[in-house]
């Protein structure tokens, strides 16, 4: 070999040297985005999903806290009426298992078109902060454009021309230069704080009365009866009245499955929504349960409603006349598991009563 021969091959290896340490530095650069790169996990491997206390989603100028207190999830906006844990649950869930599907670099520029623009404008994306009990980040992720599978010909158009959507463009928090491509829309991921209540909601069972009071009183009425089984009747009826059992059959068991779109603001006027002059629903139930439910005006398809629940429980059983042994045990232990059950629920009803939220 002679000398000008090695020193072409001197220079080859240069260059090779060179071009595989650009491909090194690129792939770590790209690993570094993730945490493990394409089909790794987003947030990590070790990402501690049960250290996460503080749940905070930023959409343009409307913001969303989920805060654990008390060993409770609460949404503040909401003065922190209970929060929907499975929601939260399996968000965090979702979030911690998410893996990336592509990644690619991005300029200041791009980010626009991505809807990862920062600020709170019209591409802007939606800030996922997850916090611990200090309330420091543990992870940032901005949520960008959702991405869409194009359904076949033979498929019908569910979702529009755009089709299903199957994934979502994210940045993690300290990354400018890459977009991630993750495998689920996030579309539960929203600022909106009536999306992540608790929708529990009291539940009337075994009524005995049943009266309605207008704020005409002559259009009031109310309803009775001797027995669980027993027929309704019009109490108070005068002269001929008689009760239209049909219309009857329609309210004789009121409130026994009700839900709510969402909760009212304790500084609220009760005139604001009708309250001041509502028409007032009570209910009397065969376990000493007495429900007054306040209705105000309707405003599109909901009533607002202001909820207050008494109980007058006995403090013993009294037992039928002639019982025997076995029916006194059997009928005991029913009365304890109900007094059980009636208790627990007046404790949760009260929260919500004195909390002001209806």
């Amino acid at each position: 070999m002679n000398r000008k021969q090695f020193t072409l091959l001197f220079v080859v290896l240069i260059v090779l040297g060179g071009a595989a340490w650009f491909v090194l530095r690129g792939r770590h650069t790209v690993a570094t985005a993730g945490e493990a790169g394409t089909g790794g996990k987003l947030l990590g491997a070790d990402f501690p999903v049960n250290d996460v206390a503080h749940v905070s989603i930023k959409e343009g100028t409307n913001t969303l806290d989920l805060e654990k207190k008390d060993d409770l999830w609460r949404v503040r906006q909401r003065n922190d009426y209970p929060a929907n844990f499975s929601t939260i649950s399996d968000l965090l869930l979702k979030l911690a298992d998410l893996k990336v599907v592509q990644i690619e670099d991005i300029g200041a520029s791009q980010l626009a078109r991505m809807q990862l623009a920062p600020g709170a404008g019209t591409n802007s994306g939606v800030i996922l902060d997850l916090k611990g009990k200090d309330d420091k980040s543990i992870k940032t992720v901005t949520l960008g454009k959702r991405h869409f599978r194009k359904a076949k010909a033979q498929q019908p158009q569910e979702f529009g021309d755009e089709g299903f959507p199957d994934g979502r463009y994210v940045q993690l928090a300290g990354d400018t230069k890459h977009v991630l491509l993750i495998g689920d829309a996030l579309g539960s991921a929203e600022a909106k704080p009536e999306s992540w209540l608790n929708k529990d909601f009291f539940k009337v069972e075994r009524p005995k009365t049943i009266s309605v009071a207008f704020p005409v009183a002559t259009n009031s009425w109310k309803l009775a009866r001797d027995t669980e089984t027993g027929d309704w009747k019009l109490a108070d009826a005068k002269g001929d009245e008689k009760l239209d059992n049909a219309k009857a059959s329609g309210v004789s068991n009121p409130f026994s499955a009700p839900t709510f779109d969402d909760v009212v603001s304790t500084n609220a006027k009760p005139s604001d929504y009708g309250l001041d002059k509502p028409m007032v629903v009570t209910v009397e139930t065969f376990d000493d349960f007495t429900y007054t439910v306040n209705v105000g005006v309707k405003t599109g398809e909901n009533y607002p409603i202001h909820m207050t629940v008494t109980a007058n429980f006995p403090k013993e059983r009294a037992p039928a006349k002639d019982e025997k042994p076995d029916e006194k045990d059997k009928a005991d232990k029913a009365w304890k598991d109900l007094k059980f059950k009636s208790s627990a629920l007046w404790q949760y009803a009260l929260e919500l009563a004195t909390k002001g939220f209806f």
